[in-house]
């Protein structure tokens, strides 16, 4: 967005200019002030009949309504001296009508009186809400207009404009931009260039010409100065056309869909020697060699490709502006740079650079902004800053520099803001940087400095921004710290911090806005305090004391009645926090106590609240009290309580909440029917608490709720019929009840849900075998274990689980969580708090997933009925990672297929009734760790120890050969045991120590292969029959 910006300020700016240069020949307000009435009569009333049509249209353009010219217009004087108005001298003829910024709302009609001003020059009617409802106009009235804007100026459909444009043959400049309706097709635009010959001023940002043929190009008139055509859906190839408009002082191509190589690159350098602006952000410039960018016009003045994919830096020693933002520039910056001794502006932010910064960047000594921000950056930050003494802004955040923050900064006397965050910077935090005198905004978090910050006499008052977190900064914090009264927002979190924070320390801040101290363990707050003056407290809208010391709520904020946000989590506060502590900050809108030790809290009457978070504490006895007003109420946090009570009706008057979570409490009763009313939650977490009765047929049409977690509660009766009007449900889980249905198969329709448990209740009958090919789609997690299915496995099921299969590898490598970001739309300062967490069987222990990954995938079909085959089937699910089918009474042979499953870490078919021989192609599982084939009947073949062929420095990831195990699994326990005792305690065989030892050590540094290889040896254990 800050690119944009300064684009569109430069575009303004220059054609500003050019307004003033078309008009420049008309006389001035100041010659006319002393003449007789020069305007005529007709021309008067004409203007006053068009001001009787307009109005005035508060805040367009999302800015303030403006004192609009047109109400200035007084009819007892002389029209030629109203503002907005130019005249000739001679004859009194208006020539120049300018109304722009007016946010003026009017109809351009054929019979607008404006056609009446027939001399009329110059027309600026641009960021007004016209429209235009006839087709034509009467443009051709106006013979003598040169210069016409009408950028911004309201909704134009289609292309008929232009069919009047072509009417004004004296036209010099030309400004249709941002009018988002305005087609310009190939036809109309070679009209255009044809009729309009004396153009030298074209701008056609954000009109559509994604039918224009580049070759069309060809045809603009050389005389053409200035040609913006941004964001216009121009495609192929960079329209070479352009470069015999030799007379170019800026061009804008931007934000198109274009490929300019280097030949037609070279074309521009060499044709285009005027060039002062050249903008082409967003332009694939991939095939530029690089040095044709050395060759860049010596007139240049600002240059901007941003976000180009250019191969690397350009060097023009008369440049005063660069910006390669953006961009995929790599390698090491030149020493040639600090031949840019003209330099002011410098912007590589998120390129690929790497090296060091070279000292000749001590030659900028015209530099006033510099930003290396996001690079890969290294070495120490060379001492280069002492001559640099125009420097406002810098920036060299977010690379890998080290060592101390070079002392030359000192000289930056000017230097308004610095950032240095998220590097590698060492030793302490220089106290001279308090002192700048012009800093107001100091970034130095995400570092690794150390000790405590040195005291500082005679601090800079006028910082407004401290941001030191992350870091091992010690001691307690500096005195002069509480002296700076400009102070706005200060984050001083995730350090070694200690002492107690007092009111009257913080007296003096009267403009904090921000205070984030939170991770520091030995770091207090407390209420005591002498001769407070809490007028501080008027303008603190942020305090964030988390995991630090706290043992008692600080009541003296109830006295900052602007308190947004107040997070006091996971620190020591007990007891009970009453009406007199808490009441006054009634304009808080987020409110942490989790993980404390409160066993009450007083609530009633915070309207504003939008996400109350009282997880882990020891609140005991009802829900608390909720206010009538609190219908804002978008996330509300209990879980993990001693609560005891039931769920009271008012619950379902919050019509905004999108998050309720009272899980792990003692909550019993029945689930208020009228809680699927709320069409807006998003999720519905009462798991481990006492509730009984069925769950509620209620969940309205077109409800947002992704997770319903009901897991072990006494709820009786089917599954509600009206989950299927949730189509954004993800996670249901309610497992561990009493429920009595069959095989939900209806939920299929569901095309979101990933997780669906059914553990433990009393589901009964045959999964059918004949669901649509398009159910369950997304569907990663099953777990039907525990219950009284029967029947075959569903075959036919398992060929429609699209989420189990064919995982892609850059989905393995962005750990992404079911959960996800963004679900709660009011929370986006906060994050999305809640996390989705089930339970699966692994190595027959039960084990909790905190967070549900979107590549983690099982089915668990354990402890029913099932009989029949293993189906093929499941061998097409090659992104499975668990399957547990043990303890039914399934027969035949394990189906070879199972050796596709190249992702399975766990393979459990213990307790049924299966026989033959174990499949050869099960040895390609390498990532299996837990094996259990236990109680079945499967025939065993004298074990083969694989020959010794490995070298001792063979690098193989393979721990064994898999056949050296499977003996042990198909054989028993005495084969499995005895060989993974004998090679572990006595060393031989050697090849299965040394391959193993290897294996272990590469597991370090390998997330996906973190496999214990205990599992392979222990599990043995469990296959005898």
């Amino acid at each position: 967005m800050g690119r944009l910006i300064r684009f569109s300020q430069i575009l303004c700016l220059s054609f500003m200019l050019l307004q003033f240069r078309v008009q420049s020949s008309s006389p001035s307000r100041s010659s006319l002030d002393s003449s007789p009435h020069l305007c005529r009569p007709e021309e008067r009333s004409a203007l006053l009949d068009f001001k009787s049509t307009t109005k005035l249209v508060d805040g367009c353009f999302d800015t303030p309504r403006p004192m609009a010219i047109i109400q200035t217009w007084n009819e007892s004087k002389d029209c030629c001296l109203w503002k907005g108005i130019t005249c000739d001298k001679p004859k009194g003829h208006v020539i120049g009508l300018d109304l722009s910024n007016n946010c003026l709302e009017a109809n351009l009609t054929t019979n607008s009186s404006l056609f009446r001003l027939e001399k009329l020059q110059s027309l600026n009617l641009a960021y007004n809400e016209f429209s235009y409802p006839n087709l034509y106009f009467g443009f051709d009235r106006w013979k003598s207009l040169t210069y016409l804007n009408l950028s911004n100026s309201g909704y134009m459909d289609g292309s008929f404009l232009f069919d009047e444009i072509f009417l004004l043959p004296k036209l010099v400049s030309l400004d249709l931009s941002g009018n988002y309706g305005l087609l310009l097709d190939n036809i109309k635009f070679q009209m255009l260039v044809h009729n309009l010959s004396e153009l030298r001023f074209l701008i056609l940002d954000l009109v559509n010409m994604s039918l224009v043929v580049p070759s069309s190009l060809l045809n603009l008139t050389s005389s053409l100065e200035h040609l913006s055509l941004s964001f216009c859906n121009l495609q192929g190839n960079f329209p070479s056309q352009v470069f015999q408009l030799t007379k170019l002082v800026s061009l804008d191509l931007s934000l198109n869909d274009l490929l300019l190589d280097n030949v037609n690159f070279q074309m521009l350098v060499h044709n285009l020697t005027e060039l002062r602006f050249l903008i082409l952000d967003y332009v694939n410039m991939s095939l530029v060699v690089p040095s044709s960018l050395l060759n860049l016009t010596s007139s240049l003045e600002h240059l901007s490709f941003s976000d180009c994919n250019l191969p690397k830096s350009n060097q023009s020693s008369t440049l005063e502006y660069l910006n390669l933002a953006d961009t995929n520039f790599s390698g090491e910056l030149p020493h040639s740079i600090g031949n840019l001794k003209l330099l002011k502006e410098l912007n590589l932010d998120n390129c690929q650079f790497y090296g060091s910064i070279p000292r000749s960047l001590a030659n900028l000594t015209e530099i006033t902004r510099l930003d290396f921000s996001s690079n890969h950056l290294q070495g120490q930050i060379p001492d280069v800053f002492r001559k640099v003494h125009n420097l406002t802004y810098l920036r060299l955040d977010a690379n890998n520099f080290g060592g101390e923050i070079p002392a030359s900064i000192f000289n930056l006397t000017n230097l308004a803001l610095l950032s240095l965050s998220s590097n590698k910077l060492l030793g302490r935090v220089p106290s001279w940087l308090f002192s700048l005198p012009s800093l107001y905004y100091l970034d130095l978090s995400n570092n690794c400095l150390t000790r405590p910050i040195d005291h500082v006499e005679m601090p800079n008052l006028i910082l407004q921004v401290v941001y030191l977190s992350n870091n091992e900064i010690s001691g307690s914090i500096p005195s002069f710290f509480f002296d700076l009264v400009y102070l706005i927002s200060v984050d001083l979190s995730s350090n070694n911090l200690t002492g107690i924070i007092t009111p009257d320390m913080l007296s003096k801040l009267v403009n904090l806005d921000n205070l984030d101290l939170s991770n520091n363990s030995l770091l207090s707050l407390s209420n005591n305090g002498t001769a407070v003056n809490y007028s501080f407290l008027r303008s603190l809208r942020s305090l964030t004391f988390s995991s630090c010391n706290i043992h008692k709520f600080p009541s003296f904020l109830r006295k900052a009645k602007n308190l947004f946000e107040l997070d006091i989590s996971k620190n020591k506060i007990s007891g009970q926090i009453h009406k007199w502590e808490i009441e006054g900050m009634l304009s808080l809108y987020y409110l942490n106590l989790s993980y404390n030790f409160l066993t009450g809290i007083y609530l009633f009457g915070f309207g504003n609240l939008r996400t109350v978070d009282l997880r882990s504490n020891i609140l005991q006895g009802s829900l608390p009290i909720l206010s009538t007003t609190w219908d804002s109420m978008q996330q509300l946090f209990m879980s993990g309580n001693n609560l005891t009570c039931v769920i009271p009706f008012s619950y379902c008057n919050l019509t905004s909440l999108e998050v309720l979570d009272l899980a792990n409490n003692c909550l019993v009763g029945k689930i208020p029917e009228c809680l699927g009313n709320l069409s807006v939650l998003s999720v519905l977490d009462l798991r481990m608490n006492k509730f009984h009765g069925i769950i509620p047929n209620s969940f309205v049409n077109g409800s947002r709720l992704r997770t319903l977690n009901l897991n072990g509660n006494q709820l009786k009766g089917r599954l509600p019929s009206s989950l299927g009007n949730c189509s954004e449900l993800e996670v249901l889980d309610v497992g561990y009840n009493s429920l009595n249905d069959t095989f939900p198969y209806w939920l299929g329709v569901l095309l979101r849900l990933k997780v669906l448990i059914l553990r433990s209740n009393r589901f009964h009958g045959a999964i059918s075998n004949s669901m649509p090919a398009f159910y369950f789609p997304q569907l990663r997690i099953i777990d039907v274990a525990q219950n009284d299915f029967t029947g075959l496995l569903p075959s036919n099921y398992f060929k429609i689980l699209k989420g189990m299969r064919d995982v892609a590898p850059a989905d393995k490598a962005n750990l992404e969580y079911i959960d996800g970001i963004g679900r709660c739309s009011g929370c986006l300062a906060w994050g999305n708090i809640y996390k989705d967490s089930v339970k699966v069987i692994m190595k027959g222990t039960e084990r909790e997933l905190v967070r549900i990954l979107i590549i983690f995938t099982t089915i668990d079909f354990s402890s029913n009925q099932f009989h029949g085959p293993i189906p093929e089937e499941l061998g097409e699910l090659n992104s499975l990672l668990l399957l547990n089918l043990s303890h039914n009474s399934l027969n035949g042979q394990i189906p070879s297929s199972l050796g596709k499953l190249v992702e399975l870490e766990s393979l459990d078919l213990s307790s049924n009734k299966l026989e033959g021989r174990i499949p050869e192609q099960l040895t390609k599982l390498t990532f299996l760790s837990i094996l259990n084939l236990s109680h079945n009947e499967l025939q065993c073949e004298e074990p083969r120890p694989p020959s010794p062929q490995f070298d001792e420095e063979d690098d193989s990831t393979a721990v064994f050969e898999w056949k050296f195990a499977l003996a042990g699994y198909g054989c028993g326990l005495v084969l499995g045991l005895s060989l993974g005792y004998i090679a572990f305690t006595t060393g031989k065989p050697w090849w299965v120590v040394k391959k193993v030892e290897k294996y272990q050590q590469k597991l370090v540094g390998r997330c996906k292969q973190v496999r214990l290889i205990s599992y392979f040896w222990a599990d043995l254990a469990t296959v005898a029959p």
